[in-house]
């Protein structure tokens, strides 16, 4: 369940940009920068009419047992710097670098589309054909959902092929890994279902690294390469991503180069790191810096540049809307000068976000070694934002209202949330004049109202809405955590 709630993260997006700028920023005036970033993290949600409430990286790493993390900012169409902080595993001395791996989680996924699209400029795959075309290490099976519509890589990569699995946990250091059919037919060693079509094709948005997994084995058995050479031979080394790789396990001698995964605790995830064998999905090690350079590479291709990983006109489409907010790989959010593209990445004991904005060559990567990671990557990326003016980026501005304790009480209870087919309780109380919600999987958040029914979390930005009927107490909630993802219940 917290796999599919941390989706909320994943959907926070990305753009590309400018032309790189040659004049070279004075020392001075980026460590000045560099300096603000570091003091004004911010929450999600702004309290209109007060002054921003900033806080310090240090401490905000400290407040989610963050261990480490990893920054690279893009400026005027160009990396203008990458800064590692905080360290590769708590209780140590070795320190987080702009060289450190990460898991980057769902990230994988953009980039490993880059690979597809170019196996389709090569002709050798098209976008709209039935993937069992191209598969022959395995096969999905049809069925009534297929019968009419099929499952393509355009669906896949954009998240509309009606396929289930939503994420995966990974393989623990001492566990026995699968292989891709394993994994696609939930077949021992696997721990995840079975891959299948359970809604018509192209009629929905619904994140899927099953099929994302599908697409890996369309590419490896269409090259008849491994997945770690082809990524490598066709993006990680033209793109320049000299430091990244899909291979899993991560190779032993590579391990000192990597931070360690933890839990929200602090806690160091056992064995170090999960094992992806769905390394479309999840597999790729990198850097903030390596995310950058992907994002500035797939700008290049956008604005037609001699040389660029894609042609013009595949990266246009790569990064056209096709279902939801997905284009083919990268999410896409926002209009004119604000549309920016990008991922989110969320495995166990690691987090990641990248973004670019292309209308004015801004963007930024960020990467941490917690399960806890997601509320810093994102307090850092608003400060990135406020720092180098990113347009329509920012907090959400809500204007709170005061409640009588009265009011208060109506909203307070137990309820029981729905999402998918699992239950989640979550319990709502009154302290000191604001409402305290409880969930196993949401955790403790304090929410300051908006109306009379209506409250947010200023450290979360999830929204909660209570219906008050005849009754004149709460008898429904909805959550919303972010874009698309709500959760709603009643009171028990």
């Amino acid at each position: 369940m917290m796999r599919a709630l941390r989706i909320t993260s994943i959907i926070i997006l990305l753009a590309a940009g400018c032309k790189s700028v040659d004049k070279p920023v004075p020392v001075e005036d980026t460590e000045a920068r560099i300096a603000r970033v570091l003091t004004g993290l911010r929450g999600p949600v702004q309290v209109q009419g007060a002054p921003p409430a900033t806080m310090a990286l240090a401490d905000r790493m400290a407040r989610h047992r963050v261990p480490g993390v990893s920054v690279a900012v893009i400026d005027g169409g160009r990396i203008v710097w990458a800064r590692g902080f905080g360290v590769k595993e708590a209780g140590s001395a070795d320190s987080v670098t702009a060289e450190t791996l990460f898991q980057a989680a769902s990230i994988s996924k953009p980039v490993a589309a880059t690979a597809m699209l170019r196996l389709v400029q090569e002709g050798r795959l098209s976008l709209d054909e039935n993937v069992n075309t191209y598969l022959k290490s395995w096969q999905l099976p049809d069925n009534a959902f297929t019968a009419a519509e099929k499952v393509t890589l355009r669906r896949i990569a954009s998240h509309s092929a009606g396929l289930t699995v939503h994420g995966f946990p990974g393989y623990h250091a001492d566990s026995a890994v699968p292989t891709v059919v394993q994994v696609l037919d939930g077949a021992r060693p696997a721990n995840t279902a079975p891959v299948r079509a359970d809604t018509v094709p192209g009629s929905l948005f619904r994140y899927s690294g099953g099929g994302t997994t599908v697409m890996q084995l369309v590419l490896m058995d269409v090259s008849g390469e491994s997945f770690a050479e082809l990524m490598r031979r066709t993006v990680l080394e033209p793109a320049g991503m000299s430091r990244s790789t899909y291979e899993q396990p991560l190779p032993e001698p590579r391990a000192t180069e990597a931070a360690r995964g933890h839990r929200s605790d602090g806690t160091l995830l056992p064995g170090r790191w999960h094992t992806y064998p769905e390394q479309a999905a999840a597999g790729l090690w990198t850097t903030p810096r390596d995310l950058a350079t992907w994002a500035l590479a797939i700008d290049a291709a956008r604005r037609g540049e001699a040389g660029a990983i894609l042609s013009q006109a595949t990266a246009a489409e790569m990064l056209t809307v096709q279902k939801g907010m997905a284009g083919i790989g990268p999410f896409i959010e926002g209009t004119g000068n604000a549309q920016h593209f990008g991922h989110g990445g969320a495995n166990e004991g690691f987090r990641a976000q990248v973004l670019f904005f292309p209308a004015t060559g801004q963007g930024a990567a960020v990467m941490s070694n917690s399960d806890s990671g997601d509320n810093l990557n994102q307090e850092l990326l608003y400060a990135i934002g406020a720092e180098y003016g990113w347009p329509g980026y920012g907090p959400k501005t809500v204007a709170v209202v005061a409640l009588d304790s009265l009011a208060l009480a109506r909203v307070a209870g137990d309820y029981l949330l729905t999402y998918q087919k699992e239950q989640i309780p979550l319990t709502a109380s009154v302290a000191d004049g604001r409402v305290v919600v409880v969930s196993p999987p949401l955790g403790t958040d304090t929410l300051v109202a908006t109306s009379p029914t209506s409250f947010i979390s200023l450290t979360r930005g999830a929204q909660f809405d209570f219906a008050i009927f005849e009754t004149s107490v709460a008898t429904e909630v909805t959550v919303t955590l972010g874009p698309g993802f709500t959760l709603s219940g009643k009171r028990r």
